[in-house]
């Protein structure tokens, strides 16, 4: 479908053509209230204008129709996810996921740092959260949101690898890898599948390939539910009021052997987060505008324009923002990963260590590609769906605020003395989260990274607040008028 646009309308020239009236979406907007004076002008310029270019009409009056009422003109059919009563084996899940008794500290659950009141990420600013058994002990990144992840693929690097059963061995994928070119995001773009890059997988490191796997991790990891081994949590899973769920669904053998009975709860999990439609609602503003549905303001139009245009914010060149072919609703991410170098975190008591560096992909927690340094400082590009819901943000939740996020992306190559600290010597440390060595794996490249020192931001201060506007159409629970 066409996205919003401030190009000059019509998009295109015949051959041999002369440039039509410049005729803007922002111009439209820009009206004083579509006034009578307004308004008579602008059906002055579209009778001229389709007796010059009548086979453009179409796509100009598509646009004035948007610019005026805030509407979809190409609505689309958007397919969610069925909705049906959750299985025995969801039902099973939920008990599991809000069970605080399966912490050392008999005080945490999945919920803890997944709240289904903030769209299932943490309710509160701090930068990590706090676990162990005493729950004193400091993590080392914020908990992403457990939202719009029922369609994310196993970790990967390089092009899908399709069906097969072969075991895929990334260290030689990686190796391959190297020295090869970095592909351009570029918004409203096919992604650049076939680059040999990271993509898929979950946490922020990819580290885990399914729902399942991702469960597991917490319940032993020692500053969060910090059971001492697997054999603690199958005894605390024994005793609890839900076993004989686990007999119904699983057979009464499956008390007698722990490592199945841990493997079939974090399934159960995992399928609670799969059935379960609160993981993935669709229920926002902008996919009921993508429907015809709902429309949206002048600012957060603006905003969607922005966001989709390469040469500005070019948010949509990871974070997709259209419907698949299929008329699957986007998930605002391309599930690949990127190298930003935001600011470090000093408010993370592991960042006291002036040794210690999280570099993602490469390492410390992932330790499978430790030694292919070309992915050092890459963190998995999340959703931007409930963005506005977030009270941290990036790997290190160093931000605090959607103002904060946009200024790093508009400032940190133009003014980064803007985003960094300085030395003692009065030196910006730009980077300064990543070793110095792997400061060329930083996207430069793409927009609106690719300004140089001292040179205009790609945005205004009023594009920011415009974007974010518009993400602001991306958290769930809209109610259509009259729904």
């Amino acid at each position: 479908m066409n996205q919003p646009s401030d190009a000059v309308l019509p998009p295109s020239l015949p051959a041999g053509g002369e440039p039509g009236p410049v005729l803007t979406r922002r111009s439209w907007l820009t009206l004083p209230a579509w006034s009578a004076a307004g308004i008579v002008l602008t059906a002055v310029i579209f009778s001229a204008y389709a007796l010059v270019y009548p086979e453009r009409m179409p796509v100009a009056i598509g646009a004035l129709v948007e610019a005026i009422t805030g509407a979809n003109p190409q609505p689309v059919h958007l397919s969610r996810p069925q909705q049906a009563p959750l299985s025995a084996v969801a039902l099973l899940g939920k008990e599991i996921f809000y069970d605080q008794t399966l912490s050392a500290s008999g005080t945490q659950s999945c919920a803890s740092c997944h709240s289904p009141k903030n769209s299932y990420g943490p309710d509160n600013a701090f930068p990590v959260q706090l676990g162990g058994a005493h729950m004193s002990d400091a993590g080392y990144r914020p908990p992403p949101s457990l939202t719009y992840l029922y369609r994310q693929a196993p970790f990967s690097i390089g092009p899908d690898q399709g069906d097969t059963d072969a075991p895929v061995d990334l260290t030689q994928l990686a190796s391959q890898a190297t020295g090869a070119q970095r592909a351009q995001k570029t918004a409203l773009a096919a992604p650049a599948a076939p680059a040999m890059v990271p993509q898929g997988g979950l946490f922020w490191d990819g580290r885990a390939d399914t729902l399942q796997d991702q469960a597991i991790g917490p319940l032993t990891n020692p500053v969060e539910m910090a059971n001492a081994t697997p054999e603690d949590v199958a005894r605390k899973l024994l005793q609890t009021k839900y076993l004989d769920q686990f007999k119904q669904i699983f057979g009464a053998g499956i008390v007698a052997n722990p490592s199945l009975l841990i493997s079939e709860a974090m399934f159960a999990v995992g399928r609670y987060q799969t059935e379960d439609s609160s993981f993935h609602a669709f229920t926002s503003k902008y996919d009921y505008w993508l429907e015809g549905k709902a429309r949206l303001t002048h600012a957060e139009l603006h905003g969607l324009q922005l966001f989709n245009d390469k040469d500005k914010a070019n948010c949509a060149g990871c974070h997709l923002s259209q419907p698949g072919k299929d008329g699957l609703p986007p998930v605002f991410t391309d599930a690949q990963y990127e190298a930003l170098g935001v600011p470090r975190n000093p408010a993370i008591p592991a960042n006291k260590n002036p040794e210690f560096f999280d570099m993602g992909v490469c390492g410390p927690f992932r330790e499978d590609l430790a030694k292919q340094t070309q992915y050092c400082g890459m963190f998995l590009t999340p959703t931007l769906r409930n963005v506005a819901n977030r009270k941290v943000f990036f790997h290190n939740g160093v931000y605090h605020d959607l103002k904060q996020v946009m200024d790093f992306y508009n400032l940190r190559n133009t003014s980064p003395e803007k985003i960094y600290p300085r030395d003692a010597s009065g030196k910006v440390q730009k980077y300064n989260d990543l070793p110095p060595r792997y400061h060329a794996n930083v996207d430069v490249a793409d927009a609106p990274f690719d300004r140089k020192l001292g040179e205009q931001p790609a945005m205004t201060e009023q594009d920011v607040q415009d974007i974010i506007a518009f993400m602001k159409t991306l958290s769930d629970g809209y109610k259509v008028e009259g729904s």
